[in-house]
């Protein structure tokens, strides 16, 4: 099976390789140095501050060079290469995913791998992607396009029992980030959460502490630093979203297209 080189170790990205280390593909991950996942819980981006990091039984390990993450995926592992430096270059992946989640390019190229796929916004297959999948929550999640793009972004957080800005805290203001509960955590609403520099945060909505940023990050003004979820349930943040799995099904689509197109050729 492929290398597949995936950018982005976040929930969603998780979920992508887990699906495919499943299928016999060999993972590397590219994060930054010091990754702004909301849901860390969930996430392999948590390996870079942890060294290792479990999620749904699936370890992944931090590693420093291409070469060192070669060595942890040719033995069956998951490797998690910050920052990604000449990953592409040296690896020379067969498949390249963009799980970033940016909502726009932040600068893949087709021509980064035989085969390359874009989640969500801000791709366009056959452009600058073989394929796009569908990331916007709905009866087109999780659906292969291969021309043109993802829906574009709203903007607007995925609706939990109907709840939808109101269960997400954003950044006041540009400034560091500083938490005082963590994921897992019950909370009331009005309790203060966390801070941006002085400033303190409070949860408009009662709930459990779905995703919160690490210590220390720099924020801008409106950036989700913290996410609740009304359901209250201690187990859910802990667990991969059901959209996440749906996103993930979609990219092992997306090869499986890609591979019957090619094999006609």
């Amino acid at each position: 099976m492929s290398l597949v080189l995936i950018r982005g170790a976040g929930d969603v990205g998780t979920a992508v390789g887990i699906f495919l280390l499943s299928l016999g593909h060999k993972i590397v991950y590219t994060e930054l140095s010091r990754p702004t996942t909301l849901r860390w819980a969930v996430a392999f981006s948590e390996a870079v501050y942890r060294g290792e990091w479990k999620v749904e039984g699936v370890s992944a390990k931090h590693v420093s060079s291409p070469e060192e993450a070669l060595e942890v995926a040719e033995k069956g592992g998951v490797a998690v290469l910050a920052p990604e430096g000449e990953a592409i270059e040296k690896l020379r992946p067969g498949v390249l995913v963009d799980a970033r989640m940016a909502k726009r390019n932040l600068g893949t190229k087709i021509t980064e791998a035989p085969v390359v796929i874009g989640l969500g916004p801000g791709f366009l297959a056959g452009v600058d992607c073989h394929a796009v999948v569908e990331t916007l929550e709905g009866p087109k999640l999780g659906r292969v396009y291969l021309s043109g793009g993802a829906t574009p972004p709203t903007h607007i957080p995925c609706a939990v029992e109907e709840r939808r800005e109101e269960r997400v805290i954003r950044a006041p203001k540009e400034g560091l980030f500083f938490p005082l509960r963590t994921i897992g955590d019950l909370v009331r609403a009005g309790e203060v959460v966390a801070r941006v520099n002085e400033e303190e945060l409070r949860t408009p909505i009662s709930g459990v502490i779905r995703g919160i940023l690490h210590e220390g990050l720099s924020v801008r003004a409106g950036m989700k630093v913290v996410e609740i979820d009304p359901r209250a349930d201690r187990r859910v943040p802990f667990k991969l979203s059901d959209r996440s799995l749906r996103i993930a099904e979609g990219v092992v689509e997306a090869l499986r297209i890609l591979g019957a197109l090619a094999r006609q050729l």
